[in-house]
């Protein structure tokens, strides 16, 4: 009676694995670079359980599609790009920017199944996102500022974690976290009462004191399980981070981001600053995520708000449309 009740009740517990059931949780994730795709050439990338390519047009817009012509299944990523649509290497199919075949090499009449999954793709912070959907349930937020005020430097760390996005994700609404292995001490009370949810994700203002002694003022957050974002002042001063988890495939995670600093004479020393605050921080996760066991155990009081969001977690809407495309 014991053991089965106590199964039950981890089986209650339990969050959802990407992947887990062959779905994938509904979020905006970091495919690549926008650096590293050029106008008029196309890459293949892994993701979700398949693979991707981004291309961009000779008009500079970048898509993600699924990455296998359905022709006879070439990989489109040796293909090229011929203005607004991406060529197989093949047989020279053509689609076009929606993923519908436009036009094939020897001239028949392109198929009228013949189409590649189009991912929703937005280019910002100079990263390439995709989400996984037919249709975003969510966008991504914007700073207080517009992009042309703005100094941005794009990055994306050099090897993957070993666990999926949300568990890093987790990190933001973890306040046992934030103080011990990150060493910030509020100047309230762990501020579990000034979270804000929707069903996307939450938000709160952290104020107190990070290490070395700079004092912040930070709106941080979380949208989807894929996206992390903080602006506000570290010792008066602006800044904004925001921080993508890429899900090349299920049980890792890659994470890309952008240390961002308003224009000005200072924005250099400004953006080498914010450059030391991320790799420190990321530095600090990086041996513990890539060697965690995640699974939810004894939570404390100081736990409040990361057991709401593990709630989150166990309800957030899962799919994979592009399933039968990309594998």
């Amino acid at each position: 009676m014991h053991d089965s009740h106590s199964a039950a009740a981890d089986d209650a517990l339990k969050i959802p694995a990407e992947g887990e059931g062959g779905l994938f949780r509904q979020s905006w994730y970091p495919i690549c670079l926008s650096s590293e795709v050029a106008s008029g050439q196309v890459i293949g990338r892994p993701f979700l359980d398949g693979r991707v390519v981004v291309f961009r047009t000779e008009q500079g817009d970048a898509h993600v599609v699924s990455a296998y012509c359905p022709h006879l299944g070439a990989d489109l990523a040796v293909g090229t790009v011929r203005g607004s649509n991406v060529q197989c290497a093949f047989h020279h199919w053509q689609y076009d920017c929606t993923g519908t075949c436009v036009k094939t090499g020897i001239g028949d009449p392109p198929p009228r199944a013949a189409r590649l999954f189009k991912f929703p793709t937005i280019e910002r912070w100079g990263i390439v996102w995709a989400f996984n959907g037919e249709a975003p349930l969510f966008e991504l937020p914007q700073l207080p500022y517009p992009d042309e005020q703005l100094e941005i430097r794009a990055y994306k760390w050099p090897k993957p974690f070993a666990c999926d996005p949300w568990v890093f994700a987790a990190n933001t609404p973890d306040m046992q976290h934030i103080k011990v292995v990150h060493k910030v001490q509020f100047s309230v009370p762990d501020p579990h009462d000034l979270v804000e949810w929707d069903p996307w994700g939450l938000q709160y203002t952290v104020k107190g004191i990070h290490q070395g002694g700079v004092e912040i003022d930070w709106r941080v957050g979380l949208r989807g399980t894929g996206f992390f974002w903080r602006h506000g002042t570290a010792n008066g001063v602006w800044s904004a981070a925001v921080t993508g988890f890429g899900l090349p495939r299920p049980g890792e995670h890659q994470v890309y981001g952008a240390y961002i600093a308003l224009k000005g004479p200072n924005a250099e020393q400004q953006l080498a600053t914010l450059r030391a605050l991320t790799e420190r921080t990321i530095g600090e996760d990086e041996p513990l995520l890539s060697s965690i066991h995640y699974r939810h155990g004894y939570l404390t009081k100081s736990d409040r708000t990361l057991a709401k969001y593990f709630q989150l977690l166990r309800q957030y809407p899962r799919a994979h449309p592009s399933a039968a495309f990309i594998r």
